[in-house]
């Protein structure tokens, strides 16, 4: 897919939604992606129209490089939605349960499948969510029936604000083909650290976490 948005128009509309949250015009929680621009839009150019891409908590990234308008997903983020962004024009869902888009990304793709679709399902998750019972079942049902699905990690090592070796000391699961991870460093820890000077306009407001 050719990508309509640049790595600095990603990181402009980012921290415009900051100052947004900073001055209370946000009263409820938002995620934020800065650090793994540069991997999205690479990975972008293989998701093509039609293909169905399944979200989280943490979706403006990839909202916006599915072609999404900067200005509706303002507005969601505005009114309280930004961990429920969806776009049934673009075929974009999420769910802000922990691996909450995993089975149902395997059941559409299981539905393309039967129906002889080219289309494939793309379901984007955390490290947090990969240590969930729920993506290794959608990730076995999909690599045992091939399924036109590929689950991506985004791995910011964080599941909340845990990291991986604690969770489970050196342990790395060997994933089938079709899982993808990748590395990137947060711009923002999970929870965030951001400019506490406005916390008297900013207490009442929902939360950050980034």
């Amino acid at each position: 897919m050719e990508t309509k948005i640049s790595k600095k128009e990603l990181i402009e509309f980012e921290d415009d939604i900051i100052k947004l949250w900073e001055d209370a015009k946000i009263r409820a929680p938002v995620h934020f992606s800065g650090g793994n621009e540069d991997q999205l839009i690479e990975l972008f150019k293989e998701i093509q129209p039609g293909d169905y891409i399944l979200s989280t908590h943490r979706s403006h990234y990839h909202y916006l490089l599915a072609g999404g308008s900067r200005e509706k997903l303002k507005e969601m983020i505005i009114q309280g939605n930004s961990m429920h962004i969806f776009d049934k024009k673009l075929n974009f869902f999420t769910s802000a349960i922990v691996a909450g888009g995993t089975a149902i990304a395997a059941g559409i793709a299981l539905a393309l499948k039967n129906k002889k679709s080219q289309s494939k399902v793309w379901c984007f998750i955390g490290d947090g969510a990969e240590d969930s019972g729920h993506f290794y079942e959608a990730a076995r049902y999909v690599d045992g029936f091939e399924l036109p699905c590929i689950f991506v990690i985004e791995d910011n090592n964080r599941s909340v604000e845990t990291p991986k070796n604690e969770r489970w000391g050196t342990s790395e699961m060997q994933w089938p083909k079709c899982v993808r991870r990748y590395s990137y460093n947060a711009k923002y820890p999970h929870v965030g650290t951001i400019n506490w000077v406005n916390f008297s306009k900013t207490e009442k407001a929902g939360g950050a976490s980034f």
